[in-house]
């Protein structure tokens, strides 16, 4: 066996040699090109994300009255105020009746909806995306339409301009305390913008029930229709189900937009929810400390009845 001469040995070393630095130039591109699409992300979810729950979170233990700066520090002070804030914990009501209107209403409309357009052979993707569209829309604007078009308190909306033709007087449904007309006008919008999206997780769970177990129960002699749906089709929904009924009730806790708009701000004579008074605390009132411990305390109350939900009805179980 030949020994290699002194020139090749070089050549061999230089090309090893290349071969790292083009190794390593290749892992610097791949880099660079990685940290240029998630850099952007991470620093706006830092910036925008985490520094103001961080932020938040230190307010909550000192005294910060016109001012995002902690002044004083007050240990437990502001916590111990807001659970024993009477308005504060009657908010916590308010979010319990809209969650027992809007829970429940959801969820049938949204499965009703999935199981109608998962029956459709031609079509599907038109009335999916018929559907969907309205969770495009603005919470804001929504709202807006529903107070000041469909559901005014006038003659000449088009709620009351349908109730004339029937022969009944104008109901004022923004501002009426009782009977509580105010719950159909939130109730409906919050449904009309957001059973799509519950309507795509349905369908997403309905086209991942194997075929077979239909023909199976079809040939024992099931019937199509409710017989099915009670012993295969909602049984293997489950998943789907709770995932629709977390992100419902978290949905709920974070009601905002539709009560600050159709409401007139949050009017508390009417229906007020927790995001409705931590803003007024914290931004009528200039109070930043009680603010951010009214919010931590609702972010808890959120994580812990989630994590209860969800273990309560075993989210993530294999069938």
């Amino acid at each position: 066996m030949s020994t290699p001469s002194n020139s090749e040995v070089l050549t061999a070393r230089n090309e090893k040699k290349e071969s790292v630095q083009r190794t390593r130039r290749q892992h610097r591109r791949n880099a660079l090109a990685f940290w240029s699409f998630v850099g952007p992300l991470i620093l706006g979810l830092t910036v925008f994300f985490y520094a103001p729950i961080i932020w938040a979170f230190i307010l909550s233990f000192a005294n910060a009255r016109a001012t995002v700066t902690p002044t004083t520090f007050v240990g437990l002070q502001n916590y111990v105020e807001m659970l024993s804030d009477t308005t504060f914990t009657g908010t916590l009501g308010t979010f319990t009746i809209f969650a027992i209107f809007i829970v429940p209403t959801t969820f049938i409309f949204a499965l009703a909806l999935a199981l109608l357009v998962n029956s459709v052979k031609f079509g599907q993707g038109f009335f999916r995306s018929v559907f969907f569209l309205p969770t495009a829309c603005s919470y804001v604007l929504a709202s807006t339409v529903w107070r000041a078009s469909l559901f005014q308190g006038t003659f000449y909306g088009i709620a009351n301009r349908v109730l004339y033709l029937v022969g009944i007087e104008p109901i004022a449904w923004t501002s009426s305390p009782s009977p509580p007309w105010f719950w159909l006008v939130l109730v409906t919008v919050r449904l009309w913008l957001q059973v799509g999206i519950y309507m795509i997780i349905f369908i997403a769970g309905l086209q991942d029930i194997p075929r077979e177990l239909y023909e199976a129960a079809y040939v024992d002699g099931a019937s199509r229709g409710w017989q099915t749906f009670r012993s295969i089709t909602f049984p293997l929904l489950r998943n789907a189900s709770i995932s629709v009924l977390l992100l419902n009730i978290i949905a709920a806790f974070q009601a905002f937009d539709e009560f600050f708009n159709i409401l007139f701000g949050g009017n508390s004579n009417l229906a007020r929810p927790p995001l409705i008074y931590l803003y007024q605390v914290a931004l009528n009132n200039q109070d930043y400390g009680r603010g951010s411990a009214g919010a931590i305390i609702l972010t808890i109350i959120i994580l812990v009845f989630t994590l209860i939900q969800g273990r309560f009805l075993g989210f993530g179980r294999r069938d």
